[in-house]
This record gives C-alpha cells, structure tokens and sequence, in this order.
C-alpha cells in the first residue's frame, strides 16, 4: 500500500539589503562613474559612500517524487523585487535538469517539474537562476545557486541480499542456537519517516525455527531436532517496512536448513547369533564369514570398528572391516591346537521396564500470543526393552486443571488448548506421562516447565487515583500534581512512558502536562487565579503511551477541584457549597436548623393522618367484603326443573321495575329520597338499554365513590325461533313438533335430526 503526502508550497517575499561601505579615493576625478550603483554622493564631502543592492526572492523547493497528477507539479516560484510587471525582466534556469527536468516561465519565474521524479535515483537538485534585462541583456541580480529536494514516499519494498539462502546447523542443538543471518535493505529514506524500518518475520517454519526480528538471526525453536527423523527444512523469511505495521511493503526469501550429522547412534547388530564352518585345514588368513551392523549414522559417523572379545577363539580367528561395505570379515587367525570343547548358551531375559526419557526435565518457552492449536514443544522418551514398545503420552491432569496444554499422543508434540496470558499465570508446570501401549503398568513422568513470553498487550494506566486540587489563588506555571503510570506488560528493556493531552485539549486553557521522561508528568498551571463560584471540578484526560511494540496507550481523567488556600498553599475548603452559607453561620447552626425542618415535616404528616382517620369506616368488615361490589350468594338452586327458587324471568325481563336500593356496607351520611326508575315499558336495542343504566349510574348522587361493577341481564327482543331452552318444557303438555327445524338450513340439520320426527326417538 502507498503512502501519499501532500505538500502546500507556501511563498515569503522578502527583501534583502545589502550595505557596503566605500571609502573615496584621492585619485579619481570623474565623480560620475558607477553613477547607477552610488547614491548620495556629494563631490568633496569626504563621507562613507553607500551602496544598496536588491535581492532575489523565493523559498526553499521540496518536490514529492513519484508525481502521477494530470499536470505538471509546480516547485516554486523565483522573483526579484526589480520586476516591476512589465515584462522587461526575462528569468534563465540552469544546471541539474534545467530544461529538461525543470522548465522555468521567463516571465514570472514560475518552476516546475517536467518529468517524474525518483528520489531513489537522485535525492536533490542544485541549479543556478538569474534575471536579465530583455532590453539591454545586463543582469540585473547575480546568479544564485539554490537546491530542489526530492522528498521521499514508501515506494520501494525490502530486498534481501539473497533470492535464496543455505545453511546447516547439527543436529540435537539446543534451542536458541544461530543458524544463519539474513539481511533485507531498503531504498527509501532511512531518515525520513519508517520507510526503510525493516522488520523480519518467520511465514514458514515453524515451530522448528524463529527469526529475530531486528537482526535477521534464524535461530532453532524446538529442542532435540534428529537428522534420523528430518534432514532438510525450507524457511520463509519476510521482511517489511514501516516498523512491519499494517500498510507496509514486504520482501520474501528462502532459506534452506540442513541437520548435519553427530554420532548419536550406536552400531547394533540385525541379529544376535552367526554360524560358519572352517576346514581344520584353511591357512591363515582364510575368510569364514561376513557380518554386518547397522548404524542410522552418516559419514565418518557411520564408519564401523569390528573386533573379537576376549575369550575362546579369540587367538585363532581375526576380524576386519570392508571400507567399501562396512561389513565386518571373519579370518583365520590359526588353527590348533584342537581342543574338545562344549557350547554353553546363556540367554539373558529382558525385563519390562518404564519407557526413559531423553532429558531429566524440559524447559519450553511459548509466546503470550500463540495461537490454540500451535505445537510449543515435544518431549521424547523411548522404552530401553528388547521389544521397544511404542509409546502414548499424555498430560497429567491434576498438574493442568484448566486444560491449557495437550499433547499429541504419538510424537509428543504439545500444542495449546487455550489461550494464555503471561500477566495471570507467567509459568506453568506440567507433568507429562508416557506409557507402553502393550503394557499400560509401565509408565514414568517427566517435569515440563513452561515459560510464558511476554508481548505488549496491555495499556499503561495511572499508578494510582490522584485526588488534585488547584488553589483559587494559584499563579501559572505551578506545578499541582505528579502523576505516574504503570503496566501489568514487562517488557525486556523496561518499562518507558509518555504522557499527554488528548487531542481536543492539546491546548488546554487551564492546565498543561509535562512530561519529566522518567515516567511521570507534571500537572501545570496555564493561568493565574481559578474560582470555584464559577468552577468548582476541572477533568483533564491525559493518555499514556507505552514504548514498546505493538505501541499500546490508554486514556486516564484527572479531576482537579478547586479549593481555598491559605498564602502557603495550604487547602482549607474544596467544597463549592461553603461559598453560599453566610460568614458567620456556623455548622452546629446548620445541623439545628436542619433538624428543626425535619420535625416540621414530621408533625405535618402526623395531622394529615388524624384526619383521615376520621372517615367513616364500613359496616361490612370481613372477607366478603368486596370493594367493587359483587356479592357472593353460595345457593345452589334445585338444576333447571326447580323453577320456584326465584323468577329467572325477571333477569331478561327488561319491563321489571328497578328499585334504587341504598349501600348496605357503608352507613350513609345524607338521607336520598327514593328513586324509582322508570320501566321500560318497550322493546329497545341492547346498546340504547345499557347506556341508559350508565347514565343514570353517573347521575346518581347515592353511588359508591369508588368502581363498582354492574350487571345487566338483558336479553333483548324475542327470536322468531322462539326458546330452545329446556326450562319451560315442563310447562308444555304433549310432545312438541320440532320438524319446522328442517326447514332452517343446514346449520339447524343436527338438531333437526335429534328432535324431528317421531323416528329419532327409536334410532
């Protein structure tokens, strides 16, 4: 990604002066030569001469490189203050480029670029100007010399020295261990801005190799690593620019690594007994036989030794070694004198024993940042029987409660279940378990300590929270408070921190910051005097950067109050409220004052609660007391055929005169005159009847004077169908004559079924 900078070339005019003192001389008679050059002269005065000469005009030029804009970039601008406008003077550009590069206008010393430029190619541009007179072809300045600079823009990506890097390393070397250095360089800036700040990083390798990032050393990562298992390894280095922040360009190289060989393997035999057979005749010097060992060695490593061992037959037969094949060849060494001997062979019987492994303890060290799933390490063990047993490993639980580690149960890679954070737990010690597979009973453990590498994840924050005041009477450039950071990272070259205002109140009117660069700040004052009838609680943000990488900064708030001060600086009062009480109430004064309005308060709720006590209270004190008067009546009538427990007629009869009773739970305070309501004498809709009843409700002066229900059971105008219920059937002589429900649609057809005809009885 490219970086673009604007630039806005300003111009200052200026004037520049030049005196020169001239003595007259006693030999010169014509007074009037050089009369363009000398002013005030008199002819025998005897005084200093004075000569005043203009000067040229223009800033310092800076050019962006790499300009890709439709016209022309402008440079700048050369004028002298003796162009008055006119056109006389006629301006000439020359040296670097001019002409070709640079084209000047002649006639308002406008310069600009004609071409593309690369700072990489040429970082600065020295060139001579001058202005002529068109009419007379005289100077009317000298020619000056002035200079372009190509200002730099992040357009070059880091190149290694090397497409492809090859290097060795032996094997089983320890963690840590060089292995080659890379370089990457730049062709931008170095010094201008981090275009040319390279930073190295590892894109393929790992977790065998790692890379440092401000070197290019590659360094091995795992511990133990055999030849026998991976000979060649294939590294990805990246470096890039920008400090390796996001938007810089980047470069790649391989590096290949090869293990080299060290006798770590002993020479064994495929198979633990060899027969041949010798004439007792066979010279001295005869082969008998060859023998071979194996050794997983290469090289010098692998060359093997054969000899006899002490005992029967060792000075009659003799060994050697075949350079080419590393077979061991059996000789005569001389036969007789001949003995009768008998062959004993005694099998020694191997015993199960634990699996070892390679090292006493392990010590792993991981980044903080490491990602779940990432292998951190591998431990190895091996089982010392005859048989060698493979082997499971496993993590010791009870040493790992939160289940952060695992291990791959083949190899012994132990990779991360969850993510970590050096600040909660910096090392963790694990114990891990290997196991035959044939023989679960044998097992033994090992130690594994794990070392947490710290990364710059947490913000600085202030050491503690500061209670700042500033005195009313404060003069500026005081210092009233020194504010320090701390930060839960531990970075390896210590911690360093910075501080400053937000941006907003980068220029604060009534405090600064000043950073001591020892890790604290000082808190300033901008001003003299500070009022708390206006004022009273002042908050500065103040962030704090931290100085390692990734950069990490937070935001902490100091609250400066305003407080009264003696004229030593002493603090007598913060509050804001004191600056309202008059100057001789004391606080005792307040306190009483308070409590008197207190019992005030109180004796104005005790009178208001005597007078409601006064109220009448109901007669009806029970639990049948309903407040929205619906009466329970627990009568259970005789079913449908008992028709002389009350009239049920009365309830759909709309003509049934309506009595206005009084409330018979509360005793009433006035005496109404009786109201009857007047019947409905005829046939009205539902909705007309029940506005009715609420007018008169809302109308009468006797209702309760909080919500009661009310009941209106009204049936409205009779159904040209007539009753279907069953209530009046006792009432009616002989059976009735349901066959008229047929002809009513087949919405009446299963009603007209049960009770039509004389045939539904039977069916």
């Amino acid at each position: 990604m490219m970086r673009t900078h604007s630039f806005l070339t300003v111009l200052f005019w200026s004037s520049v002066f030049y005196v020169v003192h001239v003595m007259p001389s006693q030999k010169r008679t014509n007074k009037h030569s050089h009369s363009e050059w000398i002013t005030g002269l008199s002819e025998n005065d005897g005084k200093t001469l004075h000569r005043t000469k203009r000067g040229w005009m223009w800033n310092q030029f800076f050019l962006l490189e790499e300009y890709t804009g439709p016209d022309t970039q402008y440079v700048g601008k050369l004028h002298t203050d003796q162009d008055k406008g006119d056109g006389n003077l006629k301006y000439i550009l020359t040296g670097d480029g001019a002409g070709s590069l640079f084209i000047i206008d002649e006639n308002t010393g406008d310069i600009h670029a004609a071409k593309k430029l690369d700072r990489e190619e040429k970082s600065l541009y020295v060139l001579r100007a001058k202005a002529i007179d068109r009419k007379t072809g005289r100077q009317v300045e000298p020619e000056s010399e002035f200079i372009i600079k190509i200002h730099d823009i992040n357009d070059n990506e880091p190149k290694f020295t090397k497409d492809m890097y090859t290097a060795s390393i032996p094997e089983m070397s320890g963690v840590g261990t060089s292995v080659i250095q890379v370089t990457a360089t730049d062709a931008d800036d170095a010094n201008y801005g981090n275009s040319a700040k390279v930073v190295y990083s590892i894109l393929q390798g790992q977790p065998y190799f790692s890379v440092d990032p401000d070197t290019g050393i590659i360094k091995t990562a795992l511990p133990d690593m055999s030849r026998e298992n991976r000979e060649q390894y294939q590294v990805v280095i990246q470096a890039k620019d920008m400090g390796g922040q996001m938007g810089g360009l980047s470069g790649t190289t391989t590096v290949n690594i090869t293990l080299t060989d060290v006798n770590d393997n002993p020479p064994r035999f495929p198979q633990s007994s060899y027969q041949f057979s010798s004439p007792e005749s066979a010279p001295p010097g005869t082969p008998l036989g060859r023998i071979k060992a194996n050794d997983p060695d290469v090289g010098e490593n692998a060359e093997i030794e054969y000899s006899i061992s002490n005992g029967d037959g060792s000075d009659m037969f003799d060994i050697i070694t075949d350079k080419d094949t590393q077979e061991g060849i059996i000789t005569v060494k001389k036969l007789g004198p001949f003995k009768d001997t008998a062959f004993v062979k005694i099998s020694v019987e191997d015993i199960d024993e634990p699996p070892v492994f390679s090292r006493p303890w392990y010590l792993i060290e991981v980044d903080e940042d490491a990602k779940e799933g990432s292998i951190i390490g591998q431990v190895v063990a091996q089982d010392p029987d005859i048989a060698k047993n493979a082997i499971k490993y496993s993590v010791d639980r009870h040493t790992d409660l939160d289940r952060i580690f695992n291990i791959y149960s083949g190899n012994g890679s132990l990779f991360l279940s969850k993510p970590l954070d050096r600040e909660e737990t910096p090392w963790h010690n694990i114990t891990v378990i290997a196991t035959e597979i044939n023989n679960p009973k044998q097992s033994s453990q090992i130690p594994v300590f794990i070392r947490i590498l710290d990364i710059n994840d947490h913000a600085p924050e202030f050491a503690n929270y500061y209670e700042t005041f500033v005195c009313e009477n404060a003069k500026a450039g005081q210092l009233i408070q020194t504010v320090s950071a701390i930060d839960k990272d531990q970075p390896p070259r210590g911690h360093k921190f910075f501080f400053e205002l937000v941006p907003e109140f980068a220029v604060h009117p009534n405090f600064s910051v000043v950073d001591n660069k020892d890790n604290t700040a000082g808190i300033m004052t901008r001003r003299n005097g500070y009022s708390r009838s206006k004022t009273n609680t002042y908050l500065l943000p103040i962030i704090i950067f931290d100085n390692d990488y990734p950069i990490q900064s937070s935001t902490g708030t100091l609250t400066i109050r305003v407080c009264a001060c003696d004229s030593r600086g002493n603090m007598q009062s913060c509050s804001a409220e004191a600056l309202l009480l008059p100057a001789g109430l004391s606080t005792g004064a307040l306190v009483a004052i308070l409590l008197c309005i207190i019992i005030l308060l109180i004796l104005v709720v005790l009178f208001t609660a005597l007078k409601r006590q006064r109220k009448k209270e109901p007669l009806i004190i029970s639990k049948d007391d309903v407040r929205d008067n619906i009466v329970t009546y627990n009568d259970e009538g005789g079913g449908e055929e008992d028709t002389q427990a009350f009239d049920i007629g009365t309830l759909r009869n709309p003509e049934a005169r309506e009595e206005s009773k009084m409330r018979r739970d509360v005793i009433p305070e006035t005496i109404f005159q009786i109201r009857r309501t007047a019947p409905l004498w005829e046939n009205i809709d539902v909705q007309d009847f029940i506005h009715r009843r609420l007018k008169e409700n809302d109308t009468d002066p006797a209702a309760p004077p909080y919500d009661s229900l009310a009941t209106y059971a009204y049936e409205g105008n009779d159904s040209i169908a007539n009753s279907l219920s069953s209530l009046e059937s006792l009432t009616t002589e002989g059976n009735q004559d349901y066959d008229y429900l047929s002809d009513w649609g087949p919405r009446f057809k299963k009603l007209a079924d049960m009770y039509g005809g004389e045939d539904s009885d039977r069916d």
